[in-house]
Formats: C-alpha cells, sequence, structure tokens
C-alpha cells in the first residue's frame, strides 16, 4: 500500500485497552513512521525503476519483479513467524523489524548487482512480515475501545504519506542523484525510529501457546460467514492496484509523461491522504458504502487511463480518483475481516496480510508480463476487468463481509 498491508495483529477487548480517554499521538506517530518505511521500501521501486534496471543490467520487467520478491517474502512468511514470534514481547518484535528494513535496504543501497539486490529485497519482504503482523493491531491496542478506529486510521497514514511525499521524494533523488541514495536515506530513517519506538512506545506482552494452535484457527476462519468475501476482494483488489503501481513509470513512458512520474505519483499520494482520512471519518457507520466507493473511484481511474490521452490532464484526473479511492482500502479491508471473522479475527487477519502480499507478487509477475507481451497499454482495462468482480462480491455480501449495517461496540 505497503501499497499499505494490513495488520495480523487480534482485535483487543476494552478491558485489555489502555485506560485514556484520548489518543497517545507520540506513539502512534511513531508507529505511523514505521508504517511508512514498510510501505516505501516495498513501492520505492516503483518511482526508480527505469534507473534501477539500467544501472543493474536488467529489463524493466525485471526490475519490476524486486516488488514481486518483497511481497514473496512477506507473503510466505507472514504466518510462520507470527507463530514462531507468539511469545515475543511486541516492542521487541517491532524494533527487530525495524532493524531488518534498516539493514535490508543498505545492501539494496550498496549492492551493484541484480542477484543480491533481489535477496535484500526478499530480507525486507521477511522484516514486513514482522512489521505487518504488528503495526494496526498495536495501534489498537494503545487506544481506548471508542477511538481504537481512530488509533488505527493514524498509524496507518504512513502508507499514504509514503506514496504522497516518499516515492516522488524518491523519484527525485533518483533522478538527481542516483536511486541508491533514496534507499540509504531509508536506513537513516530506520534507526531514527528505532529510538523514537524505544522511547515513547508502550511494550505489551506477547501470546505465549498461540503459535502451535496457529493453523489451526485458521482454517477454522474461513468457515466463518463474510470471511472469504472479503479475502477475495482483498486478493483481486490488490492484484489490480499492483499490476499499474508497479509499472506506472512505463505507463506513463508511453503516454509521453515519463518526466512526470513523480508528479504524477506525489497527486495520487495526496488524494490517498484525503481517502485515508475521510475513511477514517466515517468507517464507524458507512464501511460497506466506503468499500463500494474506492471499487467504483479506482475503477474510473483506470477507465480514463484506458482510452487514449490527449494531453497531462486525464492522466491527473486519474490519478486523483485513484488515490480517493485506494486510501482507505487498508482500513476498511483490516476492519471488514476483523469485524467478521469474530473469534477467530487474529486467524482472519493473518491471512488477509498473506493473501495482500501473494497478490502484491501476482501484480508483479503479472505485470511484468502484460509489459512484455501486450505492453503498458494494457493496465488500465485489466485493472478494470478485475474490480468487476470485487464489485459484484462486495455487493453481494451486504449480510456478512460487507454488511449494510456493521455491528460495533
Amino acid at each position: 500500500m505497503r501499497t499499505t498491508q494490513p495488520s495480523a495483529q487480534p482485535p483487543v477487548r476494552p478491558s485489555t485497552a489502555v485506560k485514556q480517554t484520548g489518543l497517545p499521538l507520540s506513539a502512534l506517530l511513531a508507529l505511523a513512521t514505521a508504517v511508512f518505511i514498510t510501505a516505501l521500501t516495498e513501492t520505492l521501486p516503483a518511482g526508480v525503476l527505469p534507473a534501477m534496471s539500467t544501472d543493474l543490467g536488467v529489463s524493466e520487467s525485471a526490475m519490476g519483479q524486486s516488488v514481486t520478491i518483497y511481497a514473496i517474502g512477506t507473503a510466505v512468511t507472514a504466518l510462520p513467524l507470527t507463530a514462531a514470534t507468539a511469545g515475543w514481547r511486541r516492542k521487541r518484535l517491532l524494533l527487530t523489524a525495524m532493524a531488518g528494513f534498516a539493514a535490508a535496504n543498505t545492501v539494496t543501497a550498496l549492492s551493484s548487482g541484480y542477484p543480491l539486490t533481489m535477496a535484500a529485497r526478499f530480507v525486507a519482504g521477511v522484516a514486513a512480515g514482522l512489521a505487518w503482523a504488528l503495526l494496526a493491531g498495536y495501534a489498537r491496542r494503545l487506544a481506548p475501545a471508542p477511538l481504537q478506529g481512530k488509533a488505527i486510521a493514524i498509524a496507518m497514514t504512513g502508507a499514504p504519506v509514503a506514496l504522497s511525499l516518499g516515492v516522488p521524494a524518491g523519484t527525485f533523488l533518483g533522478t538527481a542523484l542516483g536511486w541508491w541514495v533514496a534507499f540509504l536515506l531509508m536506513t537513516v530513517l530506520a534507526v531514527g525510529v528505532i529510538g523514537w519506538i524505544a522511547a515513547t512506545v508502550p511494550d505489551h506482552p506477547g501470546h505465549p501457546g498461540q503459535g502451535r494452535a496457529e493453523r489451526a484457527p485458521a482454517l477454522r476462519a474461513l468457515a466463518v460467514p463474510g470471511v472469504v468475501p472479503v479475502l477475495f476482494v482483498t486478493f483481486v483488489f490488490v492484484l489490480a492496484h499492483t499490476v499499474l503501481y508497479t509499472y506506472i513509470a512505463p505507463y506513463l513512458d508511453r503516454a509521453g509523461l515519463g518526466d512526470a512520474t513523480g508528479l504524477v505519483l506525489l497527486v495520487f499520494g495526496v488524494a490517498s491522504l484525503a481517502g485515508i482520512w475521510f475513511t477514517g471519518v466515517r468507517i464507524h457507520r458507512r464501511l460497506r458504502t466506503l468499500t463500494l466507493a474506492s471499487g467504483l473511484l479506482v475503477a474510473g481511474a483506470a477507465a480514463v487511463l484506458a482510452v487514449p490521452v490527449d494531453g497531462p490532464a486525464p492522466v491527473y484526473v486519474a490519478a486523483v480518483l485513484w488515490g480517493l479511492g485506494w486510501g482507505g482500502i487498508p482500513t476498511l479491508l483490516q476492519t471488514a475481516v476483523g469485524d467478521a471473522g469474530g473469534e477467530q479475527a487474529d486467524a482472519a487477519q493473518a491471512m488477509l496480510v498473506t493473501l495482500w502480499n501473494a497478490a502484491m507478487a501476482g501484480g508483479g509477475v503479472a505485470g511484468g508480463f502484460l509489459l512484455d507481451r501486450f505492453g503498458a497499454g494494457s493496465f488500465p482495462w485489466t485493472v478494470l476487468a478485475l474490480l468487476l468482480p470485487v464489485l459484484a462480491v462486495v455487493t453481494a455480501a451486504r449480510v456478512h463481509g460487507f454488511p449494510a449495517r456493521r455491528r460495533t461496540g
């Protein structure tokens, strides 16, 4: 979204939440910065793809697999690492994940070979598997029950900020100074947030004994009404988004706007900020409506991009629609699967994390195939085709999954 990704952390009963009436903003902003690092590490190659491919001597479609290998690292390790570290104290685990990002981004910045870069990206994905299993749930535990949704929304702002400011800034640095500078700065930021988390974020115990029982609840969660529709929507929606986002630079080159990649991503990211803010305000009562609106907005953006552009204006309009639709999706889907899962919410969210990253990996592979076989013009049509079943499932799941009236409290 990570392109933000949701958390596998279980929801918390009001009795275990902190006893306060407000939000611990410093701690939540530290978590938001951790989300920023996770999301920017994931998506930064999209802004510097041509420069990375040139320096490492591979094609753009091959370089796009740096997003795929990151997602694979997360997808294959999220569930087993969550189980293996279930007994760890949460703060220790989060600090370990941030240290993993610092190491992986350093190696990426200094690497001069494609295999080493891909290995570092895989390690970064493993660190993300740890981080995404914690972050939103951690934010939820820091807030009193009535404010838990807002706490998650604050923490998740790190993702659209990464898209709105981080990727455009990385694109600019990649052009001016070299793509590796952006990754090196990510290391500096990761070291800084390690200190911030250590100083301001309260610690919480782990869940000893939960790890061994992880697989059975994950399977039982599939039988809970509403979980499967949310997981389907998650996989297909993220797949559609990733196909276009990962290869946005080649698409803009085709449209004669290759020099405007950073600005287009900036517009997309700012619109994402607006989307996540609006979602945070309305999600308590309007989850179903917001999910449908998100799908329609992204589909509208794809429809605009599918038509041959005459000047830059349609591209920027599409970027606004895309950002508004995508910004709130991580919070919406994470909340939907938590509501649907009930007592199996922790397992359902762990599965959502895995499917999210599987979709990212699939989007990177599918986008590379489409680019080589059909050209960048095929991306918007692919997004449209994928979003049609998403909208159909959200519409149909009005009793369980995306109910017309959300159960709260």
